[in-house]
């Protein structure tokens, strides 16, 4: 499972191609690498000359890991002998879920019905930061972004929706907290509560242009974990599997595919304004099925990081099943193995979702100052100040207008 990825080009994210199986792990970034017997062009080679075979052994001697020059962790400081090199297969789930999250989380946390591995969040921030960086969530959930961030000694801020898990997320840092995280400094983290798609006048001038990470996944809509029980002459019963009130179309999971696309792009343009020069988007995002037809949500989400002027520099995949020596050993839910179970029966060859992608957009190297609006993909970034200011000032010449036609 060692796969070196290479920079993507934008051939790579142009052409989607066909919906692959769930269950099937690929990879989008892995380059083959030459054979003994493969014979390239030396630098006389352009006159015509004859080529020169390369030998076994120095092919070995350079099959190591290449930098990824988007990398602001590779492209700096030496990395240490303890972390793992970068691939573009994440074994993110080597330990079950529940395993990853004990004595860090609160028994609370069970209840979301849609978690991120904590696996994918430590393999994220530390690729892509170093210690002392902030890492944002504007979809935070129950702060799993935000407790392995700060546990690897990173700074986090997270926004979300739900006042209850709101007060979860901060449950969790607190946990990390009673634990000693951060020694006597203690640890740098906070939950806002509110809508992510006004993220530039939620969060606080403070975070514009600290972020060198965000690590975020938009809500699956009806494919959700959940959980599930069994009672005596009821049957199976799943509960734990919704977000918040379906009523509420405030909330991203309840007002439709489309809708939430736009949504989830107007957060994504909002996240420049806090990223630094050159900071990396990492997204947790899989396919899902309605009817039994394939929903691919990565394609769709690829649309909207470039939407909102993004750069998608890396397409990866985070194992969800454990890599045995010769094959994947699927940790699928109650739910899912029974759904495939019954679409098996009818004739549909489904299996269980072994893997999700991981899109990862970056921000321009250097950040210019636009005069856009909040959530606006036009410019590199909003100034929040102006923005504020500009806003108020409209306010206060609306407010005189109408006190002049009162009079």
């Amino acid at each position: 499972m060692n796969v070196t990825p290479r920079p993507a080009s934008n051939d790579d994210f142009a052409h989607p191609g066909p919906h692959r199986q769930e269950g099937t792990p690929v990879t989008h970034d892995a380059t083959q690498q030459p054979t003994a017997e493969s014979s390239v062009p030396t630098a006389a080679a352009v006159d015509d000359e004859p080529t020169q075979r390369i030998p076994r052994a120095l092919i070995a001697a350079l099959d190591t890991p290449p930098t990824a020059v988007d990398n602001s962790v590779d492209s700096g400081e030496q990395k240490t002998g303890s972390e793992p090199p970068v691939v573009s297969v994440w074994t993110t789930a080597q330990s079950s879920p529940a395993a990853q999250r004990k004595n860090k989380y609160t028994p609370e946390s069970t209840a979301h019905p849609a978690k991120m591995l904590p696996e994918v969040v430590r393999h994220a921030v530390i690729h892509y930061t170093r210690p002392g960086e902030l890492v944002l969530d504007p979809m935070c959930g129950i702060g799993t972004t935000l407790v392995e961030a700060v546990r690897l000694g990173r700074r986090a801020v997270g926004v979300e929706y739900e006042p209850h898990w709101v007060e979860v997320a901060n449950a969790n840092l607190d946990v990390a907290r009673e634990q000693g995280v951060g020694g006597e400094k203690g640890i740098d983290a906070r939950v806002f509560h509110g809508d992510a798609r006004q993220l530039v006048t939620l969060l606080p001038p403070e975070y514009v242009g600290q972020a060198a990470l965000v690590v975020t996944s938009p809500p699956y809509g009806p494919s959700t974990h959940g959980q599930v029980s069994v009672a005596p002459g009821a049957g199976v019963q799943k509960y734990h599997h919704l977000y918040g009130n379906t009523l509420d179309r405030g909330n991203l999971a309840n007002i439709g595919h489309h809708r939430l696309l736009a949504g989830f792009t107007r957060i994504l343009a909002a996240l420049r304004t806090f990223l630094k020069p050159g900071g990396h988007i990492a997204i947790t995002i899989r396919p899902w099925r309605e009817h039994a037809e394939l929903i691919d949500l990565p394609s769709q989400i690829l649309a909207c990081g470039r939407a909102a002027g993004l750069m998608p520099v890396e397409r990866n995949v985070a194992l969800l099943a454990r890599a045995a020596e010769t094959d994947l050993v699927a940790r699928g839910s109650f739910f899912q193995r029974d759904f495939i179970r019954k679409q098996r029966e009818a004739g549909l060859p489904l299996h269980l979702i072994a893997h999700e992608d991981v899109l990862v957009f970056r921000t321009a190297l250097q950040k210019s100052v636009g005069r856009t609006a909040a959530g606006s993909s036009t410019g590199d970034v909003v100034d929040l100040g102006q923005y504020r200011s500009a806003r108020s000032a409209r306010a206060a010449r609306d407010g005189a207008g109408e006190r002049g036609q009162a009079a």
